[in-house]
């Protein structure tokens, strides 16, 4: 099975759960029979354990650009979008990428903190955030035009700045920095209302996200254990959309709509690449959606696709 067959096959296989809603967002949880656990740690997991080392790519550090050490004995996961904060300044991660153990690689990076260039830590430290939906959506269109184009997988920078510039200027939020960071501390609170209003459902492996009812994005893993770890992270990404958004017009929920947005994967055209790390990196692209899927060990270990407005 070739590795676009393993993701199609992947989504396919998953089941819609009843949808929950919570201030404007609303989870159709996505869950499956499937029988296994994850083989791999989290870059938290690893963190705590000591295990995994994220440092700037050299002593003067380049903004797209990063070193990561696994120097343990399991794999690494590392998400596309998961926050990275210290060094010389906060960066997100421009895909998901698995880190073998006892390996070293230097990971494609986007700087989330326009306003920093100085050292605050030797090396990086995990964040309960990730780059919010919206963000990643056009993050990823973006790496993957660099990638077909060039074999790089770099997102637009200044593209990435504007828009978290915009965002901080709806919500009001300022930072001496520019820091991304800022908008998630401003309502820190509410977030935590919507992780906890989305607790993981028995065997749910991943969900379908809507933003006043219209659909945003899609998240699928391999494992539920997986889910459950990364989850608050993804929560929190969308739900800051969510507020951005609160004032907007909404459409009612329908119980399709995550078939819907399963249908626009199922149906794109992809694109296969060597993965960073282990693996195969997919790129999925159609008229109203953009994804990738790092697909690794004979299954897809992550699936991440956005509707096309998202991504705009």
């Amino acid at each position: 099975m070739t590795a676009a067959e393993t993701v199609l096959e992947a989504v396919r296989e998953v089941v819609c759960g009843l949808p929950v809603t919570c201030q404007g967002l609303t989870m159709v949880p996505l869950v499956s029979d499937r029988v296994s656990d994850a083989d791999y740690l989290v870059l938290d997991e690893a963190l705590e354990r000591g295990w995994v080392e994220i440092t700037e790519s050299s002593d003067a550090g380049q903004v797209p650009e990063l070193k990561v050490v696994n120097r343990g004995e399991m794999a690494v996961l590392l998400l596309d979008g998961e926050q990275l904060l210290g060094a010389k300044q906060n960066r997100v991660l421009n895909l998901t990428i698995l880190v073998p153990p006892h390996h070293s690689n230097t990971i494609p990076v986007s700087c989330v903190e326009s306003g920093r260039w100085r050292r605050t830590s030797p090396s990086f430290g995990s964040s309960p955030y990730a780059h919010y939906a919206e963000g990643r959506a056009a993050k990823m269109r973006q790496v993957t035009s660099s990638l077909r184009a060039s074999g790089v997988r770099c997102s637009d920078q200044q593209a990435v700045w504007n828009d978290i510039a915009e965002k901080s200027a709806r919500l009001d939020v300022s930072s001496d920095t520019a820091a991304m960071m800022a908008m998630y501390e401003s309502v820190d609170h509410s977030l935590d209302d919507f992780v906890a209003a989305f607790p993981p459902a028995d065997r749910q492996v991943g969900a379908v996200f809507l933003v006043n009812g219209h659909p945003a994005g899609l998240e699928l893993f391999d494992a539920a254990s997986t889910w459950r770890r990364l989850s608050p992270k993804l929560v929190r990404s969308y739900a800051l959309d969510a507020i951005d958004h609160q004032n907007d017009p909404g459409t009612p929920v329908m119980s399709t709509v995550g078939s819907t947005l399963i249908e626009a994967v199922t149906s794109s055209k992809s694109s296969v690449f060597s993965a960073l790390g282990e693996g195969e990196d997919v790129r999925l692209s159609g008229s109203d959606i953009t994804g990738a899927a790092l697909v690794a060990r004979g299954r897809a270990i992550h699936v991440s696709a956005f509707s096309a407005a998202s991504a705009t």
